[in-house]
Formats: C-alpha cells, structure tokens, sequence
C-alpha cells in the first residue's frame, strides 16, 4: 500500500562484532530507528553530544543493565527506558544479561557505529585470538578512561577520541608472540624489546583505517611524564592528554587484574602506586580525577 512499508525480519542494514549487533530498522526526515543486542559482561557508553538539539532514546525489549549515576547504582531491565539530551557527562552502562535495545536518534548514530563496528572487529578478533586478557582489559580502560575525561571537562570529539584508542591501545600486542605475552617469569631484555613495539605497531595498523586520527594516542599510551617511557621518550606537555589519561587506566586495570606472571593487587595498593609516581610516570591532575572516579564507584574509601 502507497505510504506503507512492511520489512518482515529485513534491515536496512547490520553490523555486528564479538560483543555488539547493531541493525538499523529505518531512517528518514532526520530520525534513525535501531535495534541493538549487546552481550552479558560487554560495556556501552553515552557520551555528550555538542549539538543541543541531539536526542536519543532507548527502550530495554529484553534484558538488564546498569549504571553508576552521581554516585547511585541504577538498575534498568526489560521495558525500562530511558533517554539523553543535552547529557551533561558520559555514562558507562554495563550489561547484566544480554540486552536488546531500541533506540530512536536525531542525529546520524548508526553512519558512525557502523563503520566503527567494522574496524573493531576486523582487528580486535585478531587480538583477542592473541591473548585472552587483551578484550576485557581494553573494555575496562575504556571505561575509567571516559569516566577521567568527564572528570577533566573534555570536549565531546577528544572523548570520543579517548574511548576509540582506549580500545584499541593494545592491539600492537598482535605481533608478540603468545609465548612471550603469556610467559609467568620476567621478561628478557630481548622480549621486552618485542613488547615495546606493540603502541608503535598498533598506531600503525590504525593509521591505515578511517581512524588514523587517534594513532597519536595508542602510539604514546606507555610514555611517561619523566621521558623514561616508550617508544620516544617522550615528556611532559609533549604526551597528548589523552595518551596519559589511558596510561594511568591502563596501569590501574593491569595491576588490579590477574595476569600469567601474578595475582592481582588490591585497587588502593594501585592507587597508592599511582599517586607515588605522580610527576614521576604519571600526570598529577589525570591521578586526581582517576582517584575521583575510584572513590564515586566504591572502589576506594575515602580516608581523612
């Protein structure tokens, strides 16, 4: 019938990776309607939007997630929803059983996930058959990276930025050998050497897709403020923030996780590592709003 269109099970188009399957069910005078499943564990975030007049909403059809919001955690499960406009800093949700959402926006969503999905999977399926800590680790960083940055007042474009490298600062770990990333003794001289390649070897591979924009990020997430990191040596205002925002979460989430090589540390001995080496590894005023999101989310207690 004229006006009419009935797509039984079609989409206008799909994208899907290990995590996320995004479909696209309709678009037009300036609406995007979409149905996105993300699986048990798996991370989303809003982010911020410049334009004032952006809004997006979502209905749960199935599923559980939650979210820390000033300091309250929020639970939301099927036929909840919720919605953003003119969001004043990122939320972080995680998925509690696997979700699927409808989500209608005003501006074009699904044009920029699309062919962020598409890059993420082609190289994070590589990493993730490399080292089984790689995914997680990276989601998590993700995480308290946007977080920190929200802490920072960023601007919308540098966080999503921020959240782009923080997944994939790591994918550089593709050329390692797994030998050597997953060996429980103290690395050779030699190894570490393979190892420090991994944020120049990772800008590389970005540095070929639509996002070559943040290769200076993962390129410089392991210099330090002191000029003793890699692969340049880089020091002080030379570091793009966002590289050290990353090395800070990175840092944190690798010494509060289980590795081949030890057992995890408590998330206050990490903090205490951090503030030790502030000006030293680390950005003071990063640490700062790092711990400032630790202390909201519960994972430090806050001492006189």
């Amino acid at each position: 019938m004229k006006g009419l269109d009935i797509l039984k099970g079609k989409y206008l188009e799909k994208v899907e990776n290990d995590a996320t399957t995004l479909s696209l069910l309709g678009r037009g005078s300036g609406l995007e309607l979409m149905k996105q499943t993300i699986l048990k564990d798996k991370t989303f975030i809003l982010i911020p939007s410049e334009a004032a007049e952006a809004h997006e909403f979502y209905y749960i059809i199935d599923g559980e997630i939650q979210a820390e919001i000033e300091g309250n955690e929020v639970h939301l499960i099927k036929d909840d929803f919720f919605s953003c406009k003119k969001l004043e800093a990122p939320v972080n949700f995680t998925v509690i059983e696997d979700v699927i959402l409808l989500s209608v926006s005003n501006f074009p969503v699904f044009q920029y996930a699309s062919k962020m999905i598409a890059e993420l999977r082609k190289i994070g399926e590589k990493v993730e058959h490399k080292d089984r800590y790689t995914f997680n680790h990276s989601s998590r960083v993700a995480g308290y990276a946007i977080k920190t940055a929200s802490k920072m007042k960023m601007t919308r474009e540098r966080t999503e930025s921020l959240f782009l490298a923080s997944i994939l600062h790591d994918i550089g770990k593709i050329n390692i050998p797994e030998e050597v990333l997953k060996k429980p003794a103290k690395l050779t001289d030699e190894e570490f050497d393979l190892v420090k390649k991994h944020p120049g070897d990772g800008a590389d591979m970005i540095r070929d897709t639509p996002y070559k924009d943040i290769a200076n990020i993962v390129e410089q997430h392991h210099e330090r403020v002191n000029g003793r990191g890699y692969p340049f040596g880089l020091t002080g205002d030379e570091i793009l923030l966002e590289a050290k925002i990353i090395g800070v979460c990175d840092t944190f989430d690798a010494m509060t996780e289980d590795r081949a090589y030890r057992s995890a540390f408590t998330a206050q001995y990490a903090m205490d590592e951090l503030e030790r080496l502030i000006d030293i590894q680390y950005d003071e005023d990063v640490v700062k709003a790092f711990k400032q999101v630790l202390l909201e989310e519960g994972k430090l207690i806050d001492t006189p």
